[in-house]
């Protein structure tokens, strides 16, 4: 009985060129390192945090020891604070005043806690801490108090104004009659005239002024009438001369207005307001 084989796994055979590739540019392998390359000192300098003063590194020390801030232990901060000072000053020459001269109150009040203090019996002596502490917690709530005024939602930052305009009244503008509206309501007009009319031979006499007073008592209820219906095409091309006469004079004193809804629209008359009144 014999054994039935398995087939082995492909295992990628590694070319010599492959092991002396140390990377690739641009698909290419690159076997040594190019000759002229030149890499700045501070190129792999990374700033981990940054700091608005020696207060802000103190309590940032303090806070990663976990440590109690009405009970510091001064050596192991000094330590701490000196090695990250002398680090900013090794890469960067430009180090604010203020970190120095935290430095020196470090200094002092630990040689202060090292130096043996004689026993007094009239009062204690007040703790070299004490100035430092009251120092570190006043900037501790100052920093969580701008901290949440920051959060705070802020105008051109998180939101935009957004102003909207109200009308009190929107009034409906209509659309006014132009001379060109009446010019082809005329035609209309006459086109009707022209299918009703009578050839008759005779004379007579039209006024105006007596189609204007027509006019006006079949306005004299106050509603719109449509302007078509104010013509009687019986009274021939002459009568509605007269009568299209009437309308323009009526017009032009200002006894009746003239309006439509819409462009294009039929054209309707009714009494003015100043008119009706008197009437």
């Amino acid at each position: 009985m014999t054994e039935a084989t398995l087939p082995l796994p492909l295992v990628p055979i590694e070319t010599v060129e492959d092991v002396a590739t140390i990377a690739r540019l641009y698909g290419e392998p690159m076997l040594e390192m190019p000759k002229d390359l030149y890499i700045p000192p501070d190129a792999l300098q990374i700033i981990l945090d940054a700091f608005e003063g020696p207060l802000d590194l103190l309590l940032y020390l303090i806070r990663k020891a976990n440590l109690n801030v009405l009970d510091i232990p001064m050596a192991p901060l000094t330590v701490q604070y000196l090695t990250y000072v002398e680090a900013m000053r090794a890469s960067n020459l430009d180090l604010a005043a203020d970190y120095l001269l935290m430095a020196a109150m470090l200094l002092e009040i630990k040689s202060r806690m090292l130096l043996p203090r004689p026993p007094r019996d009239d009062a204690e002596e007040e703790d070299p801490r004490a100035e430092l502490v009251r120092r570190l917690l006043e900037y501790e709530q100052t920093k969580l108090a701008a901290a949440r005024l920051d959060a705070m939602p802020r105008v051109e930052r998180d939101f935009e104004w957004v102003s909207v305009f109200v009308a009190e009244k929107v009034v409906e503008r209509l659309p006014e009659v132009s001379l060109h509206d009446l010019q082809l309501s005329w035609l209309r007009i006459m086109k009707k005239a022209r299918l009703t009319q009578n050839h008759r031979v005779g004379r007579e006499q039209l006024s105006v002024r007596e189609h204007m007073t027509s006019i006006l008592r079949k306005l004299g209820g106050g509603a719109f009438v449509v302007f078509d219906t104010l013509f009687e095409p019986e009274l021939g091309a002459a009568g509605l001369v007269v009568s299209f006469l009437a309308v323009l004079e009526l017009v032009k004193e200002r006894l009746v207005d003239v309006t439509q809804n819409e462009a294009f629209a039929p054209i309707y008359v009714k009494l003015a307001d100043g008119s009706r009144d008197n009437a």
